[in-house]
């Protein structure tokens, strides 16, 4: 659906104070504030982003579709376990640089948004391919499913988050993949 040009500003301009708010810390994203940010009714808000559910997955659209492109160059690399250990340290980059992609993956509920939707199916799909090759290779263990490598680097991500240490994601993510290699 192509939007009407003032609809776009509008759009536009709430999804640009959002951003402000994430980059500031603020990850709670109060609809009313947002609207207020961007100059527009708290009504308007509601129409563009019926929840802030929806509006965190329209800050991580660019960001999981990037994400999905990752998974696709992983899942084709002729390297399976070379494949999904890019996979995981690219998809660690975008969650540190994203914190709305990492609000968007680590969350319970299901996708607001058909973009997200497909998106996510995309990736599952991927992450899918690339595990059943590394599997195959005996390259990782064969319990892991795609579900785990979503939760794994959402939780990589936090721990990161947590600490002060600029090196310990590079050091996490190596941990990782020796705890997820086949025996």
């Amino acid at each position: 659906m192509t939007l009407r040009a003032d609809s776009a500003r509008v759009r536009g301009q709430m999804l640009a104070a959002a951003r402000e708010r994430v980059r500031g810390g603020d990850l709670d994203l109060p609809m009313n504030a947002i609207a207020k940010d961007a100059g527009v009714g708290v009504g308007t808000a509601y129409r563009h982003f019926p929840n802030r559910q929806a509006l965190l997955e329209a800050l991580a659209a660019e960001s999981l579709g990037t994400l999905v492109a990752d998974a696709e160059a992983g899942a084709a690399d002729p390297d399976p376990a070379a494949g999904f250990a890019a996979l995981l340290r690219n998809g660690l980059r975008l969650l540190r640089d994203d914190p709305a992609l990492a609000a968007v993956l680590s969350s319970a509920q299901p996708a607001c948004l058909a973009v997200t939707t497909d998106l996510t199916t995309q990736l599952g799909g991927a992450v899918q391919t690339i595990l059943a090759r590394a599997r195959a290779g005996g390259a990782i263990r064969p319990d892991v499913t795609a579900d785990d490598v979503r939760r794994l680097i959402c939780g990589l991500q936090h721990a990161v988050a947590a600490g002060a240490d600029s090196g310990a994601g590079d050091r996490y993510l190596d941990i990782l993949l020796a705890g997820l290699r086949a025996a």
